[in-house]
């Protein structure tokens, strides 16, 4: 772990850097579009950038979020910086599980389960190996649920076959 990334850590507990990292993820979508995603100012930790579906709007909604692998899942936490209320794409993920996700310019389809039970008391393990100040952000939401999802590649559907590219192949002749 870099240096940079060890006293990111140990600062994120405190409430002056939640308020200035709620400032720095608008400035981070811009970033993370203008390079397709190459670059994001989360990058001192694994980040990846989610598009779910508006469940209002219907338009693609995209945050950069701090991840933890799991297997070939990605783990994220609506933590919200510890803010009383739920983010926008955990409620939108719960009410469209279909989105995607974009790590270092690689885009992926992916379906977000939420987590529960011994399921969820493992993944909070991760995440809080990961980043420890999500147990502070618990205590400073006022007691919300914090919800948690593994997103999981979704399965691509098999390519349409193909007509024949020369009808006068043999191999195609009736």
């Amino acid at each position: 772990m870099s240096v940079l990334g060890s006293l990111t850590r140990r600062v994120g507990h405190h409430r002056w850097f939640s308020a200035g990292a709620r400032l720095l993820v608008p400035a981070d979508r811009a970033v993370g579009r203008l390079t397709r995603g190459r670059v994001v100012a989360l990058g001192l930790l694994p980040s990846l950038v989610i598009t779910t579906t508006g469940r209002r709007s219907g338009k693609p909604r995209s945050n950069p979020l701090l991840y933890v692998p799991d297997g070939d899942a990605y783990v994220v936490i609506g933590s919200n910086w510890g803010q009383a209320h739920q983010p926008s794409w955990a409620l939108n993920l719960l009410a469209t599980p279909s989105a995607e996700v974009d790590i270092k310019g690689r885009r992926i389809p992916v379906r977000a389960d939420p987590a529960d039970g011994a399921e969820r008391d493992r993944l909070w393990q991760l995440l809080v190996t990961e980043w420890p100040a999500y147990q502070t952000y618990v205590q400073r939401s006022g007691g919300r649920d914090i919800r948690i999802f593994r997103l999981v590649p979704a399965a691509r559907p098999p390519a349409a076959p193909q007509p024949p590219n020369d009808p006068t192949d043999d191999e195609h002749r009736g």
